[in-house]
């Protein structure tokens, strides 16, 4: 969506903090022996204190309030009975709905580790945001975004995850434009002074090649390596963008 109005503001403001008061409570319960079922109550219990809503599962009907993903779990994992171990690497994807607004928010997390594969490729995934922020500004082509974040990543030796991307957001989870993370040669899409989009580096150790799993819900890398995932929703201007999904505003 394209913020019309202050209330439009104050709404994305709002679903945005909410999401990212949920990521954090869930980002802090991570830990060797807790299962991906607890890490979605926590989200759960965030929205229902706020009176907010799970997006995916209005939206899509998805069985969980978030999705969990861990090891060569790329994006959209159920919380289910899996314990979780030391190493293992697990994102963390909140979608919250407040008002009739929503926003999106990840990050990547190593169990009990700070260094490693995992440490590095969730390292990666979080400085190629960053990295693509800074051309995300009203009146530039949304392509830049693939570039930068296509460029940060393959020069760490990963690859990103070409079939996944980034996103309009506002009234639904998904609205256009889609937002690479690429570069995509054939796109002449622009961003918009108050367009409200997520970016998120979705990235792999192998050949970042991914299938859907049999569960209809799950993707997962083709060749089992370990995938990263870092997103935050935000607010297009003529300068820095606003993220709406970071509790100290920063990315």
């Amino acid at each position: 969506m394209t913020i019309q109005s202050e209330g439009d503001l104050i709404g994305l403001r709002t679903v945005g903090r909410v999401a990212a008061t949920a990521l954090e409570a869930m980002r802090r319960e991570v830990r060797p022996g807790i299962s991906t079922r607890d890490l979605d109550e926590v989200a759960r219990e965030v929205f229902r204190r706020h009176g907010a809503r799970s997006a995916p599962q209005l939206v899509y009907n998805f069985p969980g309030t978030t999705c969990i993903s861990v090891n060569d779990e790329v994006v959209h994992g159920i919380p289910g009975d899996r314990v979780l171990g030391p190493g293992d690497v697990v994102k963390l994807d909140v979608t919250a709905e407040l008002g009739g607004y929503m926003a999106d928010t990840a990050c990547t997390v190593v169990v009990a580790g700070s260094g490693g594969l995992g440490a590095r490729l969730a390292s990666c995934a979080r400085s190629a945001f960053r990295q693509a922020l800074a051309v995300a500004k009203a009146d530039a082509p949304v392509s830049r975004v693939g570039s930068r974040v296509e460029a940060a990543v393959t020069g760490e030796g990963f690859r990103v995850i070409k079939n996944l991307c980034g996103h309009g957001i506002g009234r639904s989870i998904h609205e256009p434009p889609e937002v690479p993370n690429s570069y995509d040669p054939r796109m002449r899409d622009r961003f918009e002074d108050g367009m409200v989009v997520t970016i998120e580096p979705i990235i792999a150790a192998g050949d970042g090649r991914s299938f859907m799993d049999k569960d209809g819900w799950t993707v997962r890398t083709s060749d089992g390596s370990l995938a990263a995932h870092y997103e935050h929703t935000l607010v297009v201007t003529r300068g820095r963008p606003e993220i709406l999904t970071a509790l100290d505003l920063a990315a």
